[in-house]
């Protein structure tokens, strides 16, 4: 490889848009001008825009590319693995944690050789939740074998996701590719872009995919993933280090191609004021158009100064970072994560390695972590850590050599002020709430709203939630019907997000929080915890705790295995999930809760598509089959019925095992509803049949509600008219909604 100052500009042959974008828009045009067969995705903020983009364009029948929600980024993953299997071109998209979820699957992927391409929307590690953009996710990706292309800007976005599919699919290669750029910066920022008006310029250089082993060839059958042993692994591991060699030898030609056909060639680090530097800065993405000011600004009081970028970290260019820095006394390393422990950051690390290898080298390495959390990075703070540098040229030492740039080290000493006291078991217990049982069924006694309305809240007002969201009165409803201490998880979600921007909290009891594919298990661990600690004498066993996890938002796609888990080890616990029927915590996308024809942001209506394909999941029938000692669903128009579930519930957690409930939540911005409708809205959707009320005691089914006996049966379609999700479903009826195969039938909705 062979670096350059700056991208090249050279004449474009064939005829370019001028657009105004953004990085994930870029993602999705290259996507559909690259005609992917297939898309598995889950989606996570940032980069959720990607497949909500693509969806609209199919929604209007812009392309047919395949695209499959997956039940989490591993299962994305999967399907991504799987078509690759089978030969096709394919393409996913994700950020952070959804990365790290997936993680397992990216070496296979790699070792199996089999390309595709997969953007990255840089975003910050959990915990704790962050959703803003730094590296901490693709730094952890750095050894799973995956090429690795940077994109500071839009335009790049579009112009490196082409040239990965060229690059993954060459055949000395034949590699998986990641295209990392910035979340919210480049995900989310508009720039001027350019980009072909005839895609079929970029199917014609790419040409078709050719596979020559796949899973899809009945004259050639193929083992794919062996078991492997010593020596095979070993060799295996050569041969796909042989293939990143070709990946480096092949990428500036390829660049070059791209850039005769395009106009626009990229060397793999872009240098800015590098020829006479003595001192020089390195950074990633978009830091690097700040950093240019901040050089400008210097240069005009005569300090040479420099500044560098890699366009591609993996395979990492070592010949050309020892070239450039041959003459650099002093070079500060901006990373954009930590290696913890190490005492520098990845590309700081990298870097020295590559400088330790040419013997003549004196170049000082500082390293600085910058911008984690999506800190902005102004040219004030370039200016600063380039002053260190310049001083350190100065002196001829480096005094710091490692530390964080923008980091408050807060108030020595400084304690928490607490606000509210805690709420007492005694003040939580007011004995108003009697269960009976007769005849089989189980009675409330004691019901007194007023009274009961005179019970502190748990969560307190004052939270985030959008106007009419369905979640709180759902929660303070069933929470009436629980007396004594509470400890509650939230997975991630609406619930969770609204109720603790720190330093703000909505609670008044414990609470945790852990991701979507694990808050069972750990509220498990600490249910057992518990019990394990009251035994051995570490705690007082008479503090009557009652240990609640709530999801909701699509929570029950990646964590329904979990969930099962531990329903089916019984732990003493309360399961609720609010079903808002879509991941609205992203933005409003299509979930497996998702009823049949609904539209989301990732299931249109249009020409191409006709809302949701597929049904939606029953978890409460999936949970009741785990035999758990009690299931119910509720809502929110009928109080007295879920309070009555929730003492229930309360009771079986703490005498039987495992709970689930599930109750229905409405979302005003996500179902296109007015807030003051949201009550009948919901005591419609139970009046015609959508959401029947009733619970499962020990095996034995209840209906806890029944509008037919009470005359009050509605026609399903009395509730889909009343939601703007459901409105083209009003357009006209279809004769046949599914075939057994789950797809539209003849008089389908037009």
């Amino acid at each position: 490889m062979s670096s350059a100052k700056t991208a090249k500009k050279i004449k474009a042959p064939y005829p370019q848009k001028v657009d105004i974008q953004d990085g994930n828009s870029m993602a999705a045009i290259s996507a559909y001008h690259i005609d992917f067969t297939m898309m598995g995705y889950y989606p996570i903020t940032p980069s959720t825009q990607v497949a909500e983009t693509l969806d609209a364009m199919k929604a209007a029948g812009m392309h047919d590319i395949t695209m499959i929600p997956g039940d989490g980024e591993h299962g994305a993953a999967g399907i991504c693995f799987g078509a690759t299997a089978g030969g096709a071109r394919v393409f996913n998209s994700t950020s952070a944690n959804g990365l790290l979820f997936s993680m397992e699957q990216l070496p296979v992927q790699a070792g199996s050789r089999f390309p595709m391409v997969l953007d990255i929307a840089t975003r910050s590690v959990s915990g704790p939740l962050d959703i803003k953009g730094d590296h901490s996710d693709i730094m952890m990706a750095l050894n799973t074998g995956w090429i690795m292309l940077m994109a500071k800007d839009p335009q790049m976005v579009y112009d490196m996701n082409i040239i990965a599919v060229k690059l993954g699919e060459h055949p000395d290669v034949r590699l998986p590719v990641m295209v990392n750029y910035d979340g919210f910066f480049t995900s989310h920022q508009k720039r001027r872009v350019h980009y072909f008006e005839d895609p079929q310029v970029v199917r014609d250089w790419l040409g078709p995919k050719v596979q020559e082993n796949h899973a899809l060839d009945p004259d050639n059958p193929v083992t794919i993933g062996p078991y492997m042993n010593e020596p095979d692994l070993i060799n295996n591991k050569k041969q796909q280090s042989l293939a990143m060699e070709a990946a480096y030898r092949e990428l500036p030609g390829i660049m070059a191609e791209y850039g005769n056909m395009s106009g626009r060639t990229y060397p793999v680090l872009s240098t800015y004021q590098m020829d006479d530097s003595e001192v020089a800065m390195f950074v990633l993405n978009s830091a690097y158009d700040t950093a240019r000011i901040a050089v400008d600004k210097l240069r005009e009081q005569g300090k040479k100064v420099g500044l560098v970028t890699a366009n591609v970290i993996r395979p990492f260019p070592k010949a050309e970072i020892t070239d450039i820095f041959s003459k650099t006394d002093v070079l500060l390393v901006g990373d954009r994560a930590d290696s913890y422990g190490a005492w520098q950051g990845n590309m700081a690390m990298e870097i020295k390695a590559s400088l330790k290898d040419d013997v003549e080298n004196r170049t000082k390495v500082i390293s600085r972590i910058y911008g984690l959390g999506g800190l902005d990075f102004f040219v004030e703070d370039a200016l600063e850590m380039f002053d260190e540098a310049l001083e350190a040229a100065r002196t001829g030492k480096v005094q710091v050599p490692f530390e964080y740039h923008g980091a408050n080290p807060g108030t020595p000493g400084y304690a928490m002020e607490r606000i509210l006291e805690p709420l007492t078991k005694e003040r939580m217990s007011p004995g108003l709430l009697k269960l009976e049982e007769k005849d089989g069924d189980i009675l409330l006694k004691g019901f007194n709203k007023r009274k009961l309305a005179d019970m502190p809240k748990r969560i307190l007002p004052g939270h985030g939630a959008c106007p009419g969201c369905g979640i709180f009165p759902n929660l303070n409803i069933f929470l009436k019907g629980i007396e004594g201490n509470v400890v509650v998880l939230f997975h991630t979600g609406c619930a969770m997000v609204v109720t603790t921007g720190y330093p703000y909290s909505s609670h008044r009891i414990t609470y945790i929080h852990n991701l979507f594919q694990n808050g069972a298990a750990t509220m498990s661990g600490l249910v057992e915890a518990y019990n394990t600690r009251v035994k051995r004498g570490e705690l007082p066993g008479d503090e009557d705790f009652t240990f609640l996890m709530v999801t909701g938002d699509g929570g029950h796609d990646i964590g329904q295995g979990p969930s099962i888990g531990a329903a089916i080890r019984g732990h003493k616990m309360i399961l609720l999930e609010y079903d808002n029927q879509a991941y609205m915590n992203t933005g409003t996308q299509l979930s497996f809760t998702t009823p049949l024809g609904h539209q989301t942001s990732t299931s249109g209506v249009g020409p191409g598509e006709k809302g949701k394909s597929f049904q939606h999941k029953d978890t409460a029938q999936i949970m009741a089959g785990c035999h758990i000692p009690y299931v119910f669903t509720a809502v929110e128009s009928q109080p007295r019925d879920m309070v009555r579930k929730a003492a229930i519930a309360y009771r079986k957690a703490q005498e039987e095992g495992f709970v689930f409930g599930k109750v229905l939540s409405i979302c005003p911005l996500g179902w296109r509803t007015v807030e003051k409708d949201s009550v009948s809205i919901i005591q419609k959707a139970v009046d015609s049949c959508f959401f029947p009320l009733y619970e499962v005691n020990n095996g034995i089914t209840n209906i806890t509600y029944n509008p037919e006996e009470k005359d009050k049966k509605i026609p399903t379609m009395d509730w889909l008219k009343t939601m703007g999700k459901t409105r083209h479903l009003m357009r006209r009826m279809p004769t046949s909604w599914m075939s057994s195969r789950g797809k539209w039938t003849a008089g389908g909705i037009s």
